[in-house]
């Protein structure tokens, strides 16, 4: 039977992208993410969980982020879709660590995170309904074919 390995959040980078580049030329984008649960507690008060998720991206989604043809930095919402890889590795002071990461196959933006700014002068345009010919409005109907 096969199994599934599957990620997708949405939430907003916690850090401008930082990509690494090998000897190889290949290059490694990595970022942290917060997705955050809204929910209320036994007292009726709203309480916001937050958790934060590595993200890493290989490949042709490092390369467009490191050259710039995805702009993205902290505070932007994302939705990311990838799979849980965990890796372990020793520390500074010999401590065997563990790492969960969310390595990334899909990360797009959802919404600016800083929205554009309007100068004061700036008025809505207001709506005006379009102008829809009539078909019928300069035909008569003779009077003796009413169906009434």
């Amino acid at each position: 039977m096969a199994s599934l390995n599957k990620v997708i959040l949405i939430g907003r980078l916690g850090k401008d992208p930082e990509i690494t580049t090998f000897e190889n030329g290949n290059r490694k984008m990595s970022v942290t993410m917060a997705t955050t649960e809204r929910y209320r507690d036994r007292d009726n008060n709203w309480v916001d969980q937050t958790e934060w998720h590595n993200l890493v991206a290989w490949g042709n989604l490092a390369n467009d982020i490191a050259d710039k043809r995805r702009n993205y930095a902290k505070g932007d919402m994302m939705y990311a879709e990838g799979r849980l890889r965990s890796r372990q590795y020793t520390d500074n002071q010999g401590i065997n660590r563990t790492v969960t990461e969310i390595q990334v196959d899909k990360l797009m933006q959802l919404v600016a995170a800083r929205p554009m700014q309007q100068s004061s002068n700036y008025q809505e345009p207001a709506y005006q309904a379009p102008v829809v010919p009539d078909p019928l409005a300069n035909q008569q109907m003779p009077q003796d074919d009413l169906p009434f």
